[in-house]
């Protein structure tokens, strides 16, 4: 399950807007990413092709097939293996590294290891 950037942006358009036909996808695209309704149609017929938006007709209307949570599962996942060989510690220690945490921040993060 990968996206590239301009699939992940018709999906959040698609998550936020769903069921929502493609002609006003387009316009929201428009609106919102300064895309031409070929570039959005274009990404659409894309995502549906990777199996992650269902296409119906009539009017072209579109729904997801995946979530928004599946999708940064995965894109973490990629992002830990690609970056940090797979090791979640060596992520967040080069996230603490260069953030300033206040107190409030290490309780929550201390709450959520402790809840796994």
């Amino acid at each position: 399950m990968k996206l590239f950037d301009s699939e992940m942006k018709i999906m959040e358009l698609i998550w936020k807007n769903e069921p929502v036909n493609a002609k006003e996808l387009s316009l929201l695209a428009q609106n919102d990413i300064g895309w031409n309704k070929n570039t959005t149609y274009t990404v659409i017929k894309k995502v549906i092709e990777k199996g992650y938006v269902k296409r119906e007709d009539p009017n072209y209307i579109c729904s997801s097939l995946i979530s928004r949570e599946e999708v940064s599962k995965n894109e973490t996942k990629s992002l830990i293996d690609r970056l940090f060989g797979g090791s979640k510690k060596a992520l967040f220690s080069a996230l603490l590294e260069d953030e300033e945490l206040t107190p409030d921040d290490i309780a929550a993060l201390r709450e959520m290891i402790e809840k796994r």
